[in-house]
């Protein structure tokens, strides 16, 4: 998280700080000084009186141009310098003109009044600088004109004291300055983290909120899901029941069925069988939602496998005018996985490459013995699907149209279910397609 600070927030901020030093400065000066006029009572009992009532004058001064600054929201500087210079010309009357044996008190009180400025202002040190030499000045001016003591007398009884205090305090502003402007930005970066972690909160809540709408919404669709395949599950079962049936009642009259007629029935009976198997899985909702698949596995020769598809989909090549070359081992190489679902792999692959083919083109299918592995190829040397047509269909639905032109457009299922399947019978699966055609491959370790 990070957090920026603007200059006009500093200087926003800063002069809040500045004010507020002001108001404690002005108010203290207000209500303190003119209770000086107890040591006055004390030091200077003959013009005691006179003494006060310039006190209170003087802080009436103040209390009037504090009253029009902060209405004005003028700057804070000019008042402090204009309040300061009304107590240095007042002190520096005074101390010279009271009695030489009070010149100690009234110096010292001089300088814990720059003294107490100095402690409390939040301005730049060049300010009080300014401050200390304006009261030297004063201090010279009324000498020349009220005092009736010569310079020595002065500087010995208290004038001495007063400049190293007044001095050394032209340090403190600086300090105080740099600290209490860390102290302001400190305040700043606090109040805006604590906004910011506020504001992500509240869009962590919004966000917690608009999970739980939409999982309750994914629930609500989880269960229209297993309702829709209960029933669609239900309606299935009947249809492939009733093929079933149909097929057998062909078997009972098969002596008037040629060879290839015979052949076509055991590829109907096998198909069914399939579709029953697949739909169980289907309609057995906990196994559907379990983190894995479960499967029936025993061990079969793969290249006998490859060769049913091959023939079941021999017809429909040539349906589309393409060549199927067959290149399967006639050795047996067997394998251990669930023969409907490794069947599918085969299935899935070899129709999508038939139906996304060109007419009159040719496609070889190739299985092979390769590091202990059983190696199932398409090779389609024909035009191009694409690599990222490809990708998408591997990968999630996708509509794909013919390259022939002929509007021959799915949803690219097909090639999606036969990768996750190969990958959940610890198989793998690689694709490409680029100038030298399209090509599919399938390993799956074999049974020494």
């Amino acid at each position: 998280m990070f957090v920026q600070i603007s200059k006009d927030e500093l200087i926003k901020e800063t002069a809040k700080k500045a004010w507020y030093q002001t108001n404690n400065i002005i108010w203290t000066i207000i209500f303190i000084y003119p209770l000086f006029f107890i040591i006055d009572l004390v030091y200077a009992k003959d013009v005691w009186v006179q003494f006060f009532i310039v006190r209170l004058i003087t802080c009436a001064l103040i209390f009037g141009l504090h009253t029009i600054f902060v209405a004005k929201r003028y700057d804070y500087r000019l008042l402090l310098h204009m309040s300061l210079f009304m107590l240095s010309v007042t002190s520096a009357v005074l101390c010279n003109i009271v009695p030489i044996q009070s010149l100690n008190i009234y110096y010292l009180l001089f300088a814990t009044v720059i003294l107490f400025f100095n402690l409390q202002v939040f301005w730049e040190p060049v300010n009080s600088i300014i401050q200390t030499l304006i009261a030297l000045l004063l201090l010279a001016i009324f000498f020349n004109l009220l005092s009736e003591y010569n310079l020595d007398i002065v500087i010995s009884n208290g004038g001495q004291l007063f400049f190293i205090i007044a001095l050394l305090s032209c340090i403190i502003p600086g300090t105080r300055y740099k600290v209490m402007k860390r102290d302001v930005r400190s305040q700043i970066l606090i109040e805006k983290s604590n906004e910011q972690l506020k504001q992500q909160n509240t869009d962590i809540n919004a966000k917690n909120n608009l999970i739980d709408a939409q999982y309750e919404q994914l629930r609500k669709l989880d269960g229209q899901k297993n309702s829709f395949i209960n029933i669609a599950g239900h309606d299935l079962k009947n249809l492939i029941g009733s093929i079933v049936m149909s097929n057998n009642m062909i078997k009972e009259e098969d002596y008037r069925l040629s060879t290839d007629q015979k052949e076509f029935v055991g590829y109907i009976s096998e198909s069914a069988e399939k579709m029953q198997y697949m739909l169980n899985k289907l309609m057995d909702v906990k196994e559907i939602e379990s983190p894995e698949m479960k499967f029936n596995l025993e061990v079969f020769d793969a290249n006998v496998e490859v060769m049913h598809v091959f023939r079941g989909l021999y017809e429909t090549a040539q349906m589309k005018n393409i060549h199927l070359t067959n290149n399967i081992l006639k050795l047996p190489l067997n394998v251990r996985l669930d023969r409907v679902f490794a069947g599918q792999v085969f299935q899935n692959l070899l129709s999508n490459a038939i139906k996304f083919s060109q007419t009159n083109n040719e496609i070889r299918v190739v299985t092979s013995l390769q590091r202990q592995k059983f190696v199932f190829e398409i090779i389609d040397e024909g035009i191009a699907i694409g690599q990222q047509e490809l990708d998408m269909m591997f990968n999630k639905l996708k509509t794909l149209n013919d390259t022939s032109g002929v509007n021959e457009s799915r949803l690219g299922l097909g090639l999606s279910i036969a990768k996750l399947m190969t990958q959940e019978l610890g198989g793998e699966l690689n694709y490409r397609s680029d100038d030298n055609g399209n090509y599919f491959r399938v390993e799956f370790y074999v049974i020494n």
